[in-house]
């Protein structure tokens, strides 16, 4: 479990609304009629030193709200807004100021890497674009950055392909916190690692957490590796987020069959431990053509007739605990 933050009573770091984006289809004969759902209509708070995990299969969407929210993809509808500034209607040079604030750590930290510039420029290059400091003050931040998160002076001159996965993670996080963000978004970036790297990441992440007070935005599609970070999370399945809850009430008190399904698909926490796995049946649908009613009901073993034709309200079941399923309806 992350660190305590602040009361939800309190103003939220990030609220995003009723977020939607939507995806025109290409195929070989040029652009179709249909279009793909990724998100649709999920809203969530984050606030100051939180960590909110966001889960779900691929395809889930969940990996496409990180970078809406962050305007690397336009949304199609819906509102953000980042300590009371709407992020949608700002201009680019405000929206570079929002950057400053907000940033990414990626799945491959070696598509965010210049394979041609040595770690520490890699790591000064947002203060560069940024134009912070001198060069000189740019390559002793970074080299500061880097001592932190696990490297020695002998590492700094050295090129990313020098560099092991969870390494060059490492370096993916220092240039992160280079522009001293509130908020990153961290999208699945421990799903390629090893099970003892995983861990290293994580245990960094919450470090540095203490620390500097910051807030993250935890992609995963592992239950069992959000659990250790975040303090609240949503679930997501075929674009909608179907539950959200603290951390310990949700492995507690699972309430959605999709959540129930995932919990039984994570590993246990001993091995004498024994969960009974859920199968769920039939294939996940397309987002192109989602099903009507509750999107669950192809593959939920409760599905029933107001479930094929209507979608479910967002209900909150109890205190923080939110779920959209006909089960709990009145």
């Amino acid at each position: 479990m992350g660190p305590a933050y602040s009361s939800p009573h309190e103003h939220p770091l990030l609220q995003v609304e009723h977020l939607s984006k939507t995806f025109r289809v290409r195929s070989r004969h040029g652009w179709r009629k249909e279009q793909l759902k990724a998100v649709e209509d999920v809203s969530f708070s984050i606030y100051e030193g939180e960590t909110y995990g966001l889960v779900g299969e691929s395809g889930s969407g969940k990996s496409t709200t990180g970078r809406t929210i962050l305007r690397l993809t336009e949304p199609t509808g819906g509102k953000a807004f980042f300590q009371n500034e709407d992020i949608f209607s700002l201009p680019s040079r405000r929206l570079a100021h929002l950057r400053k604030k907000v940033q990414m750590i990626f799945q491959d930290p070696y598509s965010s890497l210049d394979p041609k510039k040595r770690i520490w420029s890699s790591v000064a290059e947002p203060l560069a674009i940024h134009k912070q400091g001198t060069r000189k003050e740019r390559k002793e931040r970074a080299l500061e950055l880097l001592g932190r998160v696990g490297f020695s002076s002998r590492h700094m001159d050295r090129f990313p392909h020098e560099f092991s996965g969870g390494q060059r993670q490492r370096i993916g996080i220092a240039k992160a916190l280079a522009l001293n963000p509130k908020l990153i978004i961290c999208d699945e970036p421990v799903s390629a690692l090893d099970v003892s790297i995983q861990s290293q990441i994580l245990n960094l992440l919450m470090e540095l957490q203490a620390e500097r007070g910051l807030s993250y935005l935890f992609i995963a599609h592992d239950l069992s590796v959000v659990r250790h970070i975040a303090d609240r999370i949503g679930v997501m399945y075929l674009g909608n987020l179907v539950e959200e809850a603290p951390t310990d009430e949700l492995f507690a008190r699972p309430l959605h069959p999709y959540t129930r399904f995932l919990l039984s698909a994570a590993p246990a926490p001993h091995p004498r431990l024994k969960r009974e796995r859920i199968i769920l049946q039939g294939e996940l649908p397309s987002p192109v053509n989602p099903p009507s009613g509750c999107v669950f009901h192809t593959r939920c073993p409760y599905a029933a007739e107001p479930c094929r034709q209507v979608k479910p309200a967002d209900r909150e079941v109890s205190s923080g605990h939110r779920v959209q399923c006909h089960l709990y309806g009145d």
